[in-house]
């Protein structure tokens, strides 16, 4: 397991603590891949030395992607650490540096982080003892020395379970400091974004890519106990995930798509939609793994379809 430990904006920090976001959006304004760490690693806070300069809190790492200021926004709202997208954007410029521009379209870096926990303050950890080397924007710690960071963090979070799922003790570290051996619980914003990144950013049925209009559609709905997985997922053009949604429309198992003749019936039109009955998607993604699960659909089309 590596360790990252990023230097953290104290604003957002003290927002998602005042507000107990266990999952949210550590972004970076740079717009640069970030390959620092694996699934399932542990990724930690450091403040800005004007706040002492020391380790607050943490999460584990999900996933990163590079996405624009408004997904970002779309995608993780609050979680972003900020009230709206207006303040999201100031915060992001901020750092960029842009003169004043505000362009929702530019390009940020979302590093997905979840099961993210706050230290109180007396537990802060001061490593610049240890860990002498300046720490600009961040650091990736390996083998011994990310085993030793993990055992210190542990030391303020023993008794805490990060998962229900089959688990490992972070070597060296005290009972209840865990890493999962499978993957962890997804949020919403997490859904969004993998559902997003999975269809190449493209509406499934359509091959639509402008992305203001696009949205990750649960196949089996979350407020039904559907998960928050990819293959649970479709990134679909608004007006085709209300329809989705609303039964009118469904996927099958060799997904191809089926329109119900209850739209005709029910709204009198349909024409713009019609067109798609019987076509395979436009767009899967690359991995099978990822493509909707059999299970899903079926659940779909029985409970959902207005066939």
């Amino acid at each position: 397991m590596n360790v990252y430990v990023g230097v953290t904006d104290w604003n957002w920090y003290r927002y998602l603590r005042d507000h107990n976001m266990t999952e949210v959006n550590f972004w970076k304004p740079s717009g640069q891949p970030f390959k620092a760490l694996q699934e399932g690693d542990l990724f930690l806070f450091k403040l800005k030395a004007a706040q002492g300069g020391m380790i607050a809190g943490g999460g584990f790492f999900v996933s990163a992607t590079i996405t624009s200021i408004d997904w970002a926004w779309r995608a993780f709202g609050n979680e972003n650490g900020v009230n709206n997208l207006a303040e999201l954007s100031d915060a992001i410029w901020h750092y960029k540096g842009n003169d004043g521009r505000r362009d929702p379209n530019a390009n940020v870096t979302c590093i997905i982080l979840t099961d993210v926990f706050y230290l109180d303050e007396a537990d802060w950890i001061d490593i610049s003892t240890q860990w002498s080397r300046a720490i600009v924007a961040g650091k990736t710690f390996r083998g011994q020395e990310a085993a030793q960071l993990a055992e210190r963090v542990s030391r303020h979070l023993s008794g805490t379970v990060f998962a229900d799922e089959q688990v490992m003790e972070v070597p060296g570290s005290r009972p209840g400091f865990v890493q999962t051996q499978s993957k962890r619980r997804l949020g919403q914003g997490a859904f969004r974004t993998l559902v997003a990144d999975a269809y190449h950013r493209r509406c499934a049925i359509t091959g639509e890519r402008t992305v203001p209009v696009l949205q990750a559609a649960h196949i089996q709905s979350f407020a039904s106990d559907g998960p928050n997985t990819v293959n649970n997922g479709l990134l679909l053009r608004s007006d085709l995930h209300a329809l989705f949604d609303a039964g009118y429309i469904t996927v099958e198992n060799d997904l191809r798509v089926v329109v119900s003749p209850r739209l005709h019936d029910d709204f009198g039109n349909g024409k713009d939609y019609y067109p798609y009955h019987g076509k395979r998607l436009a767009i899967v993604p690359d991995q099978q793994i990822l493509r909707p699960a059999r299970e899903y659909l079926e659940w779909h089309h029985e409970n959902c379809f207005l066939g």
